[in-house]
Order: structure tokens, then C-alpha cells, then sequence
């Protein structure tokens, strides 16, 4: 490569055009780039570098970005300033210096929470750490998000993984890239699992991300989930027994389904169930579970044929409902289900009783998604 000579210094000074600086330019970012300059050139080049990256011509700052981009001899302030310059200067900074820190480029995203090209060149970079990544998810373009999520060098935390589903879980531009990666934290591929195609969720399977029977179970719940949401505010008890109805009559009436009603607050529900499956009436169905005696509710409970080993979370959630009441405030039955589902995993737990692990997942699962204890007392 030639070297930097008089004739180009004296060339530059008689004919400064925006195209001699620029091509003065290319020729000494080149030549930095290389092992040849002395440490007295390499030196004078810095400064050079300085004064052109304050060029008023984009091509002259363009040419040195082009040719500086990838190597990790520049100075810091000449590549973190051309990685805030405009879009045609910074983009093969800020994809490729490793010059350029964490600090940087989370000041860049900040900075330029409009410029979807810069984020994507970010989102590229061979390397990415978790913080960059939160930032970049924080934003939430969804082009960047694309690159991000195909970007197998980038570190993201569960925390942003869960923000992205929650933002664009049903968006298949994102899923794929995100069903592809390496290494996909087993509570991202469930909440995937109910939102992506049959294909995608084979491919969840196939690349180890989830057991087959957590997606059957999953399935299972989201459609039973599904069905607890029918029972919203204000349903009359006969659209509830014409629910129960149609649930018996397709076999649909489970007792998993039953106990995670019940756990959500939904006791009409419960009681309507429990008056189908035992063939009393509801009257006195609802008679013997809100018995203050210690039997009946275990009377109507084995009547109604449901598994032994449910019912002291159903005894726990019972108790609960004759003690809370909703009190119309925010967040009222967030509040209830949270008091019921730990009940129910606290008499678990002190009674030593085996637990269907597919229950105790949702309902952990379910404890995860409510707010916190603080966070509704706030």
C-alpha cells in the first residue's frame, strides 16, 4: 500500500476539495489499518483523523469510518465520534469497532431511539451484551428485534426475552429467529408454545428447547385457561351450569380444569362442577361444600369422583374463599387468586401430599404472572 508522501500533503494544501479530502482520507485510514506507519505517523494520523472527523463533507468522514471500522487501533473518541454521526458515516462503526464500549452504544441507542438503521447495526454486531440488549428491547423496534433475535452473539436475558414475547409473540418475523437461537430459557419456549404455528412448536420440541409433555400440558392448560376465562364478572349461575353442561357432555370436565377454576376465585364454577360430576343438585351441592363441619365438603368432593390427592389444595382454596371476599379495589382478583394459589401450595407442602407436577407448574406459573405482594399493596 503507499505510503502517505509530501506530494499528497502538498497536493491537499494547494487543492483542498471536499474530493481530495476525501480521498486523502481513504488513504491514510488505509494505511492506519496496517502494521506499516511508525509510531511517530501513527500519531500524526490520529491527529489528522481528529480534525477530518469534523469535515463538513459526509464523504470525507465516510471514507475514514469505512476504513477505520474494523480496526481496534483507533482511538476511542475518533470511533465513538464517528458512531454518532450520521447514518451513511456510523453504520460500519457501530457494527463492527470493538473499540467502542458498552457505555457507548447504550448512550447511542439512547440517543437515537428514532434511528432504526443505527439500532440494527447494534443489534448485528458479532457481540452484544445483555445491558445493550435491554436497551435495544426497551425500544422495541421491531425490524431491530428481527436482527437481534437472529443474532446468535448476543447475550439477552430472560427479563428481555419476556418482554419481547409479551411485545410480539404473535408476530412470526420474531418467533422464528427466537425458536432458532442457541439456548432459549424453558419459560420463553412455554409461553411461545400456545402462541406460535404447529410447525413452530415442532421446531420448539426438535431443537431441545421443551419437552414434549410440557407443550401437551401447556396446551392443555391454555385451553382450560381459556375456558376459566368464559367465567368473567357479572355471568349468571345458569350461564355457568350451561357451561359445566357443555363441558360434561364432551368429556371436557376435568378435574384439573375444576381445581385451577377454582384457584382463580371462579367457586360458582367449582360448585356447579362438583353438582354435575356427583349428580346432586346444585342447592345442596353448594350446602355441603360451605359446610362449617369437617364433612362435607369431603362428602360431595369423592362423590363427584375427583382425585384424592386434589383435595387438600381444594380443602386450602375452600378456606380462603370463606375468608376473602373482593373488595372492588384494583387488581381485586389478582389479589384473591394470589392468597388462594399459595394456600393451596402451602397446605401442599405441610401436608407432604405428591402433587401433580403439572399442576404445581401452572399453578407456580399462575403466581409468576401475578403481581406481587408489593406491588399490590403500592
Amino acid at each position: 500500500m503507499p505510503r502517505i508522501t509530501k506530494d499528497d500533503l502538498n497536493k491537499l494544501v494547494q487543492d483542498p476539495s471536499g474530493q481530495n479530502r476525501a480521498e486523502t482520507a481513504d488513504k491514510i485510514s488505509r494505511e492506519f489499518s496496517t502494521d506499516t506507519l511508525s509510531d511517530s505517523e501513527r500519531v500524526l494520523a490520529e491527529d489528522i483523523f481528529r480534525l477530518m472527523i469534523r469535515d463538513a463533507e459526509v464523504r470525507v468522514r465516510k471514507a475514514l469510518a469505512k476504513n477505520l471500522a474494523q480496526t481496534p487501533l483507533v482511538p476511542h473518541d475518533v470511533a465513538a465520534t464517528l458512531a454518532r454521526d450520521v447514518d451513511e458515516v456510523a453504520l460500519p462503526v457501530l457494527e463492527f469497532s470493538e473499540v467502542l464500549n458498552d457505555d457507548d452504544l447504550v448512550d447511542i441507542i439512547g440517543d437515537n431511539a428514532d434511528s432504526v438503521e443505527k439500532q440494527r447495526a447494534i443489534a448485528s454486531r458479532a457481540y452484544v451484551s445483555e445491558i445493550v440488549s435491554a436497551t435495544l428491547v426497551d425500544i422495541g423496534h421491531e425490524d431491530v428485534m428481527v436482527d437481534l433475535m437472529s443474532n446468535q452473539g448476543a447475550e439477552i436475558s430472560e427479563v428481555s426475552l419476556q418482554k419481547v414475547v409479551t411485545d410480539f409473540g404473535d408476530n412470526e418475523r420474531i418467533q422464528k429467529p427466537m425458536i432458532e437461537r442457541n439456548h432459549l430459557p424453558i419459560t420463553i419456549a412455554e409461553r411461545l408454545v400456545t402462541l406460535v404455528s404447529d410447525r413452530m412448536r415442532s421446531q420448539l420440541i426438535s431443537r431441545g428447547h421443551i419437552p414434549e409433555g410440557i407443550v401437551n400440558a401447556v396446551m392443555t392448560q391454555s385451553q382450560e385457561s381459556a375456558t376459566i376465562g368464559l367465567l368473567g364478572e357479572g355471568v349468571e349461575d345458569r350461564d355457568v351450569e350451561l357451561l359445566v353442561e357443555h363441558l360434561y357432555a364432551n368429556n371436557r370436565l376435568t378435574s384439573g380444569l375444576i381445581l385451577r377454576a377454582l384457584c382463580m376465585g371462579d367457586v360458582s364454577f367449582f360448585e356447579a362442577a362438583l353438582a354435575k360430576r356427583a349428580g346432586v343438585s346444585l342447592i345442596n351441592t353448594r350446602i355441603l361444600i360451605h359446610d362449617s363441619g369437617p364433612f362435607g365438603l369431603e362428602a360431595i368432593y369423592n362423590k363427584a369422583k375427583l382425585p384424592e390427592h386434589f383435595f387438600p389444595g381444594v380443602r386450602a382454596a375452600i378456606e380462603v374463599a370463606r375468608e376473602t371476599t373482593f373488595d372492588g379495589g384494583e387488581q381485586d382478583k389478582e389479589r384473591y387468586s394470589r392468597r388462594m394459589i399459595e394456600r393451596v401450595l402451602t397446605q401442599y407442602g405441610d401436608l407432604g401430599v405428591e402433587f401433580d407436577s403439572d399442576d404445581v407448574d401452572y399453578l407456580m406459573g399462575r403466581m409468576l404472572q401475578l403481581p406481587s405482594e408489593r406491588a399490590l399493596h403500592n
